[in-house]
């Protein structure tokens, strides 16, 4: 089991540098750099390449509406001839308060977006003839009669590192579920319970897997939480620190009727808690928001406790099909956070 870390996007980049430096000493695999509205992730990505040596460099995530599909390969690939081959493309659909409101580009169509835009990215990374695509949502060269008809199928100029760059996928909804198991490489899912994700998403899943090419390995889950080891009573609190975020999700995403997180709240047995949540966020109470969070979701979803404990943890993460667990460790200084993703390596070998 690999072990990944995410960086925000609220700022403190040369900070969060310093972090993924030592922590890749301790054994970080993969670190993930958000994009949302705030600074865009692949000049964080290059700098990030510059400054460490092994540990693998996702986007997570490039929203597919704000870049052509080529785009989307031609900054993957250029990542990776930065880092030695050590870049994942992470894709997602974001939402449409971000992509209506600050980018002003119709919300449509994501999965069948997503889909193409593998495709395409696939195709220009091999090299192996000009990139052709008619589809849906994307048509390379434009068809005739659209633009100018001078546009014609092209090859990718600089040669890749790699052929194929691991794809990492974003998604909740059962089609988008289903066409990630399909195509990616990795599968990205959000508010991860891995008691519940069974019921929640195995038949997906299953439906999904059943159609991925023998030509791909095996899907990557990449899920975890709040990690902090140490006794009970010293740590337990910590597994608040995320009551803020979940509220903002499952109460504050999108409108009322149109709240993926709000959805998968409700699908993992909270629907009572999810409306609750949702109504007290929208009402501008969002510390009652954030109180209405269940603990028993809060405990299940972290790995925060002795030893022994964050090892069941683990495991239970491990029996729910994560292949990489995604940790956010909770210590008073660097050293300490180091000490921690050490031990983590050492359980999860």
């Amino acid at each position: 089991m690999k072990l990944s870390m995410q960086i925000g996007y609220s700022g403190g980049f040369a900070e969060s540098v310093a972090q993924v430096q030592a922590l890749e000493k301790a054994g970080m695999d993969i670190v993930y750099v958000a994009e949302a509205y705030g600074y865009d992730a692949p000049t964080l990505m290059g700098y990030l390449a510059a400054e460490t040596d092994t540990i693998q460099i996702a986007s997570g995530i490039l929203p597919i509406y704000t870049r052509t599909p080529s785009l989307l390969a031609m900054t993957a690939a250029g990542l990776d001839d930065l880092s030695g081959g050590r870049a994942i493309l992470g894709l997602g659909a974001s939402g449409p308060q971000v992509i209506e409101g600050f980018h002003g580009v119709a919300y449509d169509a994501p999965i069948q977006r997503t889909r193409e835009i593998i495709d395409i990215c696939r195709k220009v990374w091999k090299r192996d003839e000009p990139v052709v695509h008619d589809g849906k949502r994307y048509q390379l060269p434009l068809p005739e009669g659209e633009g100018t008809g001078l546009g014609k199928p092209l090859k990718l100029i600089t040669h890749p590192v790699r052929p194929s760059i691991p794809i990492h996928v974003a998604s909740l909804g059962p089609k988008n579920v289903q066409m990630t198991a399909e195509l990616a490489d990795g599968w990205l899912p959000i508010l991860f319970h891995p008691q519940r994700a069974a019921d929640v998403w195995g038949a997906d899943l299953a439906i999904g897997a059943a159609e991925r090419s023998a030509d791909l390995a095996p899907l990557d889950v990449i899920a975890g939480g709040l990690l902090s080891i140490g006794p009970e009573s010293e740590v337990a609190g910590f597994r608040d620190f995320t009551r803020g975020m979940i509220a903002l999700y499952v109460g504050g995403m999108g409108a009322r009727d149109r709240n993926f997180y709000n959805q998968l709240f409700q699908r993992y047995g909270y629907e009572a808690e999810a409306k609750q949540i949702q109504d007290l966020y929208l009402d501008g109470k969002k510390t009652e928001a954030a109180a209405a969070v269940p603990e028993s979701f809060l405990e299940e979803t972290s790995l925060c406790g002795d030893e022994g404990y964050v090892k069941d943890r683990i495991d239970q993460f491990r029996a729910a099909g994560v292949t990489i667990l995604n940790i956010t460790p909770i210590a008073p200084d660097l050293e300490g956070q180091q000490r921690m993703v050490a031990k983590v390596k050492e359980l999860t070998a």
